[in-house]
């Protein structure tokens, strides 16, 4: 039974993380939640590690920073991080890349063609 406070969404997005003189990469997030996530790298962390993340959701908008998170497990080139602070902007970020991911599959698509058209319209 999964008694997690926050749903996770299985994502694919590019990462860099990096703590105070032990350890600093990149990799790929996975299972996104307001409250954590999990990457993978090739470079191995401690859990108790805390460090910094920078998640890059969109190829066009700044990345969302995470000024602060502990990995809580390592293991087989994945670790997962728990978030502890972020700036209010970042976490209205954060809110808004959750929020469009809890929506239906169809219905980012017909928003996303909508926006297309809308645009075209404009040209």
């Amino acid at each position: 039974m999964d008694n997690r406070r926050h749903p996770r969404f299985p994502v694919r997005f590019h990462s860099s993380f990096s703590s105070i003189n032990v350890v600093s990469g990149n990799g790929i997030l996975h299972n996104l939640s307001l409250c954590g996530c999990q990457i993978s790298s090739a470079m191995h962390v401690r859990p108790g590690t805390g460090m910094e993340l920078s998640i890059e959701a969109s190829d066009n908008g700044p990345p969302i920073l995470i000024s602060q998170a502990i990995v809580r497990w390592s293991r087989d080139g994945r670790f997962g991080l728990e978030f502890l602070d972020l700036r209010e902007t970042e976490w209205t970020k954060l809110q808004r890349l959750v929020k469009e991911l809890e929506k239906e599959p169809y219905q980012r698509q017909i928003e996303d063609e909508q926006s297309w058209r809308a645009g075209r319209s404009r040209q």
